[in-house]
């Protein structure tokens, strides 16, 4: 026994000894790997990392005062006053840092981009080079989220002291600075204040944080205002603001390696301003989402129990992006049944002009089933439906969908000016009614721009299909999917402005025209042929028989018809079909045999119409004089000439 004592006697020296020897050499050793971090970034970095002081305080305690992060020849990247960082000792003995206090003062970092010159331009090269060497590494991403979350929760520390920081974003024309007055944690609570731009503004982010437990619920909001992100108008041309924006972290679970994130986002009067999203400012009063992520070892996905709200609108979302072994876009989307007019006017205000005052009747719901395989594009999945429950317009809001059932006035547009006025109707003489209008400019059209527009209503998703299909394999937008109906709609009812908005607006539109039966689809072709551009300033089928053909459009032949369907989507560009002899290209020989076998197949005229009709095609009049005069636009190729082939 005695024995024993003496030995443990012994160990307890020697290992009392060894602490002692560590807490005398550490400052030594803190010293020389500051030496070698400040070495090894001056030759590889061109940065020079200046400390004034580094001590310990007691056993497990850092400071640093007067730290400085210069790249050679140019601005200061960051400085900071005080730093102090405590560590816990017990998870150090097995390799982990758990802090327990953390205070910052003083700290600015600045990032400038001016004349060419970044002076975080080393932080991107690093970023850069490490996916390189990491690209063909296989990744868990439920492993890796799991690790990337735990560890960010591991070390935030028990007690968070910031003061007086701030941050500064500087280019050749724009400048932002945050400062941080304080961002302070204390018994798991979390408060902060930031002074925008020298007191614009003043933002708070507050609410309880318990890394053990992986929960948070935090709310972010201004001072008397709502957030605003100059920075954002100034430099993208975004104006977006809020009141309140929240979230909550509810729980976080890693089993049979998929991790699920479950949580909620809550956003107040949102409001959005973009030229390419809405002409006017869109606001979203409230939305929220009450949502389950869901990270697999090649996947993300949020799951379908999730439950977004938009106004009224419930929505049940999925969304699933697969990186391998290819990647795989999911997305499907169903709405509960929601009363019609609680439904409309859910939407963002600002984001549906001519819907702005519209009373309907009736209940409706949305679904949308989409799926594309970046292996097999072409079978990608494309299912959009808009459900109705005795759905019925009571009062037309800024636009009465039905005034093209009897004459009006159209007014063409070009680059948001009006250059020409027309009445659409017996009262005009540059109108033709339908019956005499040639049937084979009908036919070539439909056969060209949407062969089932007098069966579908309004829309053909199969040319949905396969203009995403064509668009993901360029890696641009190449083709569209317009029905007829739709670029009626788009013409008549609709701003010339390229937006997101627009589009919505117009396909909502030709939802409620063709579902409601507001107009009879003869009426719609006739009010097309009669109004659409067939050249520079040639608007409507009886203008453009004349331009080109000097004929009416009851005597067009099968020729004249496909080429008049060729120009339909571009134009001004329809010198570029023609030889300076005013002869047809021969490219545009393959186009006249693709239409022409189309409308044999499906019956639209007989074979023997088809014989000869590449050469028929004679134009005249002050058309030719404009062919002659050669023009420097490129070709139009084979898919400009067809939304719907």
């Amino acid at each position: 026994m005695k024995k024993i004592k003496i030995t443990l006697f012994i160990i307890f020296a020697l290992l009392l000894l060894g602490i002692g020897l560590a807490i005398g050499l550490r400052e030594r050793i803190m010293h020389g790997v500051i030496e070698r971090v400040i070495a090894n970034q001056k030759e590889r970095n061109k940065i020079t990392i200046a400390i004034k002081q580094a001590s310990f305080e007691g056993l497990s305690t850092v400071v640093m005062n007067e730290i400085s992060i210069v790249p050679d020849s140019l601005d200061t990247l960051l400085s900071v006053s005080h730093f102090k960082v405590k560590v816990n000792l017990l998870p150090m003995l097995i390799g982990r840092i758990k802090l327990s206090e953390l205070v910052v003062s003083g700290a600015n970092l600045q990032l400038i981009n001016q004349s060419g010159k970044r002076n975080f331009e080393f932080l991107l090269k690093n970023k850069k080079k490490d996916t390189l060497n990491n690209v063909n590494q296989k990744i868990d991403l439920a492993h890796l989220a799991d690790n990337l979350i735990n560890d960010l929760l591991y070390k935030v520390p028990a007690r968070l002291d910031i003061q007086d920081c701030s941050l500064k974003l500087v280019d050749n024309k724009h400048q932002f600075q945050v400062a941080a007055k304080a961002i302070q944690i204390l018994n798991n609570r979390f408060y902060s204040t930031f002074i925008l731009n020298k007191n614009e503004s003043i933002w708070h982010a507050e609410g309880y944080v318990n890394p053990d437990e992986k929960k948070l619920n935090m709310q972010f909001y201004a001072e008397n205002k709502k957030v605003e992100l100059p920075y954002l108008e100034e430099k993208f041309g975004l104006k977006l603001n809020f009141d309140t924006i929240a979230t909550r972290m509810d729980a976080i679970d890693y089993k049979s390696g998929k991790l699920s994130i479950s949580g909620n986002w809550h956003i107040h009067n949102l409001l959005i301003k973009h030229p390419k999203l809405a002409q006017k400012e869109v606001v979203i009063s409230s939305a929220a989402i009450d949502c389950k992520m869901l990270i697999g070892e090649n996947f993300i996905a949020i799951d379908s129990s999730s439950v977004a709200s938009l106004g009224e609108i419930k929505i049940h979302p999925f969304v699933k992006y697969t990186i391998a072994p290819q990647k795989i876009y999911e997305l499907k989307i169903n709405t509960e049944k929601t009363v019609a007019q609680k439904f409309l006017n859910s939407f963002p205000q600002g984001l549906f002009e001519s819907l702005e005052g519209i009373k309907v009747a009736g209940n409706l719901a949305y679904h949308l089933n989409f799926y594309l395989d970046s292996k097999d594009p072409w079978h990608c999945k494309f299912d959009s439906k808009l459900s109705r429950d005795n759905f019925k317009i009571l009062q037309y809001g800024n636009v009465n969908f039905q005034k093209i059932n009897s004459s009006f006035i159209y007014t063409a547009f070009e680059g948001g000016n009006a250059v020409k006025s027309m009445i659409v109707g017996p009262e005009s003489f540059g109108f033709t009614p339908y019956a005499q209008i040639s049937d084979y400019i009908k036919n070539a059209l439909l056969t060209s721009e949407d062969p089932l527009f007098f069966s579908h209503r309004g829309f053909y998703e199969e040319a949905f299909r396969q203009s995403i299909a064509t668009n993901f394999v360029a890696g641009r937008f190449k083709r569209g999917g317009s029905t007829i109906s739709m670029q009626l709609v788009k013409n008549i009812f609709l701003n010339r402005n390229k937006t997101v908005a627009r589009k919505l607006e117009e396909v909502l539109i030709v939802w409620m025209i063709e579902n409601g039966r507001l107009v009879d689809k003869q009426r719609m072709f006739e009010v097309y042929l009669n109004i659409i551009e067939w050249g520079p300033n040639v608007y409507g089928i009886t203008e453009a028989s004349r331009f080109y053909f000097d004929k009416f459009p009851s005597e067009l032949n099968l020729g004249e018809s496909i080429f008049l369907a060729s120009i339909v989507p571009k134009p001004k560009r329809f010198k570029n079909s023609f030889l300076t002899n005013a002869e047809l290209k021969p490219y545009m020989h393959k186009y006249f045999k693709l239409i022409g076998g189309l409308m044999v197949r499906r019956g639209k005229v007989p074979a023997t119409d088809t014989i000869g009709i590449f050469n028929s095609v004679k134009v005249k009049g002050l058309a030719k004089s404009m062919i002659l005069v050669v023009d420097t636009l490129p070709p139009a190729t084979l898919e400009e000439n067809s939304d719907i082939l």
